[in-house]
């Protein structure tokens, strides 16, 4: 075990991921925001800067950005296809004990068997394909020894968590996931009594 952590947030510049870095950032952990993972030259750079630096990336949490596309192509290439590609490029880089944590709503969780609110579709379904794509490389994660957790929370129009929880509970539990000993495969925060009732 490395003496220093190093943290990888996407979409830390502002909000909720600002928050969870904000969190996670103490003198045993090194946090590296990550802010446009969809331009794929911006994400190999910033893999390629944590290769050279440090050798390795003992977390990545993948949040949602600030902006949210709701256009259904861009949110896809956001939401799912950039989330899976930095992954892909991290892997290589995390030791056995790795964590990737995975943000997102509960109504992206549960789309599409629960309603979501009005133009929220696009992103509810390009994050829930993003949560999919995760759940493929479940393999790849089990056979490199690197955990994989899902943390979900109540989001309204289309940004910002409601309470509760409040932002800086929703990122404690982003937070929390990323550095417990336990590795539980989802972790549900606030305001999901709705969703969790029924499929």
């Amino acid at each position: 075990m490395h003496d220093t952590q190093i943290a990888l947030v996407t979409g830390a510049s502002r909000g909720i991921g600002a928050e969870v870095a904000h969190q996670l950032a103490h003198p045993g952990t090194r946090v590296i925001n990550a802010p446009d993972i969809a331009d794929e030259t911006a994400a190999e750079s910033v893999i390629a800067d944590i290769r050279h630096r440090f050798g390795r990336l003992d977390t990545l949490i993948l949040n949602a950005p600030g902006v949210l596309e709701h256009d259904a192509r861009a949110a896809m290439r956001v939401n799912r296809d950039a989330q899976r590609r930095i992954v892909e490029l991290a892997m290589p880089l995390m030791p056995i004990g790795g964590r990737v944590v995975f943000v997102t709503s509960h109504q992206a969780h549960f789309y599409p068997h629960k309603a979501v609110p009005k133009g929220y579709a696009p992103i509810a379904a390009s994050m829930r394909a993003g949560e999919t794509a995760m759940y493929g490389m479940r393999y790849e994660f089990n056979r490199r020894g690197i955990h994989f957790t899902v943390v979900s929370g109540n989001m309204i129009d289309g940004a910002y968590f409601a309470p509760p929880p409040s932002a800086d509970g929703f990122a404690a539990a982003v937070a929390g996931a990323a550095q417990s000993e336990y590795h539980p495969g989802i972790v549900y925060v606030g305001g999901g009594s709705q969703y969790l009732c029924s499929a």
